[in-house]
């Protein structure tokens, strides 16, 4: 890996799903917003040197006040108005970053519970091959249906993974990559899309059935069972 490893943490969403009159980044978890405890999780990891938090430009102040002021980590923490979608969200971070080589780590505001073994693995895996994803493999069996609600095919699950973040990329990679996506309206859903439509490949390592995007009501009670059980040791 050459260069520094910088974080891009992007925390955008209007939190819909979860239907709580807040966006869902900043709703408590044991004390602290779900936001927080993703920063904290970044930061663990001591090859990331830096960190750019995407929040919408309205919320700046709540974040200092709210999300920031209630925890202390090494790095430094840039605050980056984000986009109307994620994609456009993730490519203002990109454009943020003052250096011009190293390692882009992406990752969801609301995923607090990855692993800094799991961050540090992708980190190296991306320096080698230039663009590294978690994920874990299908468990269940996958079904491909139709618009009218049959089954069409039954897939190959031996194949399958289910795409987590992080995700990391050669920081001047993921630029190209993403200005490539701009230049001819392609829209991804996710980071590793936007490089596999601009001809790259994508290393995949496993993640954690436990890192879980907190996006509903549901994800958030199963959030809060996990400290209870101190899952995490947290």
């Amino acid at each position: 890996m050459t260069g520094e490893a910088i974080g891009i943490i992007v925390a955008g969403g209007e939190g819909v799903r979860m239907a709580s009159g807040m966006r869902k980044q900043y709703l408590m978890l044991n004390g602290l917003p779900i936001l927080s405890r993703t920063i904290l999780a970044l930061a663990a990891v001591p090859e990331i040197q830096i960190i750019y938090l995407v929040v919408p430009e309205s919320d700046f102040a709540y974040c200092e006040s709210e999300v920031l002021a209630p925890i202390a980590v090494d790095q430094a923490i840039t605050l980056v108005a984000g986009g109307k979608s994620r994609q456009e969200s993730v490519y203002k971070g990109l454009s943020a970053v003052s250096i011009d080589a190293g390692i882009a780590v992406i990752h969801d505001g609301v995923r607090p519970f990855v692993e800094p073994a799991c961050v540090r693995g992708c980190i190296q895996a991306a320096g080698a091959h230039g663009a590294c994803i978690v994920g874990v493999p299908a468990t269940d069996t996958i079904k491909q249906a139709t618009a009218a609600g049959f089954v069409a095919h039954t897939l190959d699950r031996q194949a399958l993974w289910a795409a987590q973040t992080p995700q990391a990329f050669d920081l001047g990679y993921i630029r190209k990559a993403h200005e490539y996506a701009r230049s001819k309206g392609f829209a991804g859903t996710d980071d590793a899309s936007i490089i596999e439509h601009y001809g790259g490949t994508v290393r995949i390592i496993r993640g954690s059935p436990w890192s879980i995007k907190i996006t509903t009501p549901a994800d958030l009670r199963l959030a809060q069972l996990m400290i209870d059980a101190d899952f995490f040791n947290v």
